[in-house]
Order: C-alpha cells, then structure tokens, then sequence
C-alpha cells in the first residue's frame, strides 16, 4: 500500500493524506509528500518502494462489493467497458490479475498509455476511443476526485463511488453520487439513458 511505501523511508504523513492523494500520479504523490512532510527520498526511489509495496499486496486484493454484480450485468447486456486508471501499466495489470479481470480483449488505459493523466480528460477520451463510443455514451465510475474531473472533462456522465472509508470526498459538481451499497441500481438508468 501507499503507506507501507511511506513507511519504507521512515515517513509519516497526516490522517487525510491518503484520501487526498487518491487518484493522482505517483510523481504528484511525490511532489505532496516532499511539500507537505519534509519526504526526502527521490522518486526513483519512491517509485521501487511503491512498487514493491502495491505488487506484494496485489494478491490480497479483492473486488469491492457491487463491482462483481456491475460487470456481470455489462458482459450479459453485452455493453463495452473499460478499466481507466492513473496506476502505472505495471501495478494496474498486477491489480487486474489479482481480481481476475486480465483477458485478452479486456481494455484497459494506464498513466504510462497516455501523455497527461487525470485530471485531463486524456484518459478517458482513450478509454472511449478503445471502446469505439463517443463520449457522451459513455458512464464513468470513479472513487476519486482527480478522475471525476478527468471523466466530467472529457463530457462523459460521471458517477462518484468513493470507497467506504472515503465517504467524506467532495466531488465537483455534475458527479452523480452512487449508494455505496448498490453501484447497478445508480448505474443502470443511467446506462440507459447514454445509450439513447
């Protein structure tokens, strides 16, 4: 995790640090780091430790509850999806592994797949161009701020689904908030609606 990396330099960042920091690049990560707390490792080695951090825990990760329920009810209406993160290729594809969702035909945009990462709308534009959709077709689910700016910025619907202990995040205006406890519910007419 984000904190073991932290941890593996001595580091000790305050309480909402990790809530603030979701959703950024690792560099922007760094950058707040060596602003806010005096950090002194350089991103070189901040990335190894990061790395080495995220990779050894992916076995540990798991689909969040609704994820599971949101995809089997896209693969069986037979609407495209893609998975569009600012995580370098190398943790995304470990944490795609990790839940099973690695397949051939699977689309998925990293940071490293395009040249500005979120807050740009540059990654979900990918996204939609992958997928052959226009933008305004297309529903963003995201759990951090950073990538509800990407997805409004691209003129995408955007549904806010911060983790559970991420409830307190404020996303700008225009984010639709989801039931944290039944993301199809929020997501289905709204799928309905793009598809028009």
């Amino acid at each position: 995790t984000l904190l073991e990396a932290i941890a593996a330099f001595s580091g000790t960042v305050p309480d909402d640090f990790e809530n603030r920091v979701t959703g950024t690049t690792i560099a922007d990560c760094h950058a707040m780091l060596r602003n806010e707390t005096g950090f002194t490792a350089d991103l070189d080695a901040f990335v190894k430790a990061k790395y080495a951090a995220y990779v050894s825990g992916a076995i540990r990760l798991k689909l969040r509850p609704g994820a599971a329920e949101v995809l089997a009810y896209l693969d069986k209406a037979g609407i495209p999806y893609a998975i569009v993160s600012n995580s370098d290729r190398m943790l995304m594809d470990a944490n795609l592994r990790a839940v099973g969702l690695q397949r051939p035909d699977f689309i998925s945009v990293s940071r490293n797949d395009v040249r500005e990462g979120k807050p740009s709308a540059e990654p979900y534009l990918r996204g939609a161009y992958l997928l052959g959709v226009g933008p305004s077709h297309c529903v963003v689910v995201e759990d951090s701020v950073p990538g509800a700016h990407s997805g409004l910025a691209a003129g995408m619907t955007v549904i806010g689904w911060p983790e559970p202990h991420r409830t307190d995040l404020t996303f700008p205006d225009g984010v639709i908030i989801a039931d944290p406890e039944n993301l199809l519910s929020s997501l289905q007419p709204l799928l309905s609606a793009v598809a028009q």
